[in-house]
């Protein structure tokens, strides 16, 4: 083979060794897509966290309270059991022995007040943990079929068949001052200072004062489902979403 001709396949080895060197190169240098970041907390789940460390708190100071409530209660005790050994033995009045027991029965109410409570501060945290693993099951399926109904502990969700206006809140007042002789109890027409707080789009909803378990309510949530009006029926209050029993009357407030 003739000079120029190895001159060529010199050249030719050398370029595939580099193109093979970038490539690799490439390929070693490629980085692997970032996982995405997590979406950002929202208002409802900081007032929710904020709620559960204010009651863990409360629960907290109550749980330091108690060996001196329980530390009273022995002294009580003790006091009424040497009364009656005294009144037994005429040293004094039985009017002391029955001071005595009012305060061991003052002593034990207050241990138990304090008990109930630090139980009630669990019974809140939990629910708002259930209510919140509620919340999120029905985020995840934000597109219910029609006439779908779904129920939790605290509340019934409607989605409706039809589209709703607030110009038709009249049919659900005539149907309630029909039905029970009286106006229908709203609370809230439209938005109010509440959802200007909480942040919920309000406008094409009103809220009714009415426990959806009570005759009155069921009666009305039977009215709501039978002529396809969507509806919220709150059963307990809810941070950030429900300030106590009602029916929300409307699509679901989102939040803005």
């Amino acid at each position: 083979m003739s000079s120029s001709g190895c001159r060529i396949w010199a050249w030719m080895i050398i370029g595939v060794l580099l193109v093979s060197f970038d490539v690799s190169a490439q390929r070693r240098t490629k980085k692997k897509p970032a996982a995405p970041a997590p979406p950002p907390p929202t208002e409802l789940s900081k007032l929710r966290e904020n709620f559960i460390n204010a009651t863990k708190e409360y629960k907290g100071s109550l749980g330091k309270l108690v060996p001196f409530y329980e530390n009273d209660v022995k002294k009580a005790e003790d006091k009424v059991e040497q009364s009656k050994k005294l009144l037994a033995e005429g040293l004094i009045p039985k009017s002391q022995l029955e001071e005595n027991e009012r305060a061991l029965t003052a002593a034990r109410q207050k241990l138990a007040e304090t008990n109930r409570a630090m139980s009630g501060a669990d019974d809140q945290i939990a629910g708002v943990l259930v209510e919140a693993a509620a919340n999120d099951e029905i985020a995840k399926n934000l597109r219910l079929a029609k006439q779908s109904l779904v129920r939790t502990a605290a509340f019934t969700r409607y989605t409706g068949a039809s589209g709703w206006s607030l110009t038709d809140a009249w049919k659900v007042q005539r149907f309630f001052s029909d039905t029970f002789k009286k106006q229908l109890p709203i609370a809230v027409f439209g938005q109010g200072a509440i959802h200007d707080r909480w942040r919920l789009d309000h406008h094409n909803a009103m809220d009714i004062q009415l426990h959806p378990d009570g005759p009155e309510g069921r009666a009305l949530l039977e009215f709501l489902q039978k002529n396809g009006i969507p509806y919220l029926a709150f059963r307990s209050a809810i941070p950030g979403t429900a300030t106590g029993p009602h029916i929300h009357i409307g699509r679901p407030s989102h939040r803005y």
